[in-house]
């Protein structure tokens, strides 16, 4: 056996709960870390942290929020290390590339969508349950900046339940490289992809599902064909949109200013989503915090379908 992932493995620490839930094959969901630490303002995000935790546990799964605390991955946070994340400005914000470093100088770090698929993958978690999708920036043709998200989705086989992609992305784009990627799509309750702040981003999905049982047997489905190198996306549209003229309205306004202040490649997507939280009025942050929400209870209850 090669010495490499026995030496990884050593440093993956879980807490009791998911100790207990993996021994007893139970339904788990994991979560990420970085709405936690660098995607919510202060003290909402902690609040919010713990009750993304009860959605899951209310809906008869055991939550496993994922995170790298002093150079350990931590799957399934105490309280102590939830506010650890929330209230320090030292923790990281780590994708997948980033781990070992972290691992390696003893940091703390949150995990990205791709970083938490993979940790998920490593625990044997079949199901995530987070915000937005990360995927094809603005202005890709010319800067080549796409999200790591889309090839941990081509990679991992995890179930990633998300309202779509962000809107401030390049959604037709996105849509092009999953499908380039062969990830399989499913809208639930849907036949439009969502666009996180908006229900419907203006493109079609080619497949719909109506129950978590029915998600659950898709899933299953695809591992029986042989289709085990590939993650799932469930797409879970938020009930209580934004107003479309208000995000049409920012996201101009929000371009043009990025455009002014000379904001280009990688950095557009931050610098867009804070224009957001910093001009609608706290729109963007509560249609942000229904989405986690939702998304974390539909990732429950087809977990507890995946464990029968």
């Amino acid at each position: 056996m090669p010495i490499f992932p026995v030496i990884f493995l050593l440093m993956i620490r879980y807490s009791s709960e998911i100790k207990s839930a993996l021994a007893a094959k139970g339904p788990i969901v994991a979560l990420e870390s970085t709405i936690i630490a660098h995607g919510l303002p202060r003290p909402k995000n902690l609040e919010v942290a713990l009750e993304v935790q009860a959605v899951v546990r209310n809906h008869g799964a055991t939550p496993a929020t994922i995170a790298i605390i002093d150079g350990v991955i931590n799957i399934g946070l105490e309280d102590a290390e939830l506010e650890l994340l929330a209230n320090d400005n030292n923790v990281a914000k780590a994708s997948i590339r980033d781990i070992p470093f972290h691992l390696t100088r003893g940091s703390s770090a949150a995990t990205t969508v791709a970083a938490t698929s993979h940790i998920a993958r490593l625990a044997n978690i079949q199901i995530f349950a987070t915000g937005g999708l990360g995927g094809v920036h603005r202005g890709a043709e010319q800067t080549w900046d796409e999200s790591a998200d889309i090839h941990s989705l081509s990679s991992i086989p995890v179930i990633v339940v998300c309202a779509g992609a962000k809107s401030i992305l390049d959604i037709p784009a996105t849509l092009e490289r999953l499908e380039t990627y062969s990830v399989p799509i499913v809208g639930f309750q849907t036949s439009k992809f969502p666009g996180f702040y908006l229900a419907d981003s203006g493109y079609a999905l080619e497949h719909q599902l109506d129950t978590p049982e029915e998600i659950a047997r898709l899933w299953k489905g695809q591992i029986s064909a042989g289709i085990t190198e590939k993650g799932l996306v469930v797409a879970n549209p938020v009930i209580n949109e934004m107003d479309p003229r208000l995000h049409s309205k920012l996201l101009e306004e929000g371009l043009n200013s990025a455009s002014t202040n000379r904001v280009s490649g990688k950095d557009v997507t931050p610098f867009l989503l804070e224009y957001f939280h910093k001009n609608s009025n706290g729109e963007s942050l509560r249609v942000n915090i229904e989405i986690i929400k939702a998304n974390a209870q539909l990732a429950a209850e087809i977990a507890v379908h995946l464990s029968k």
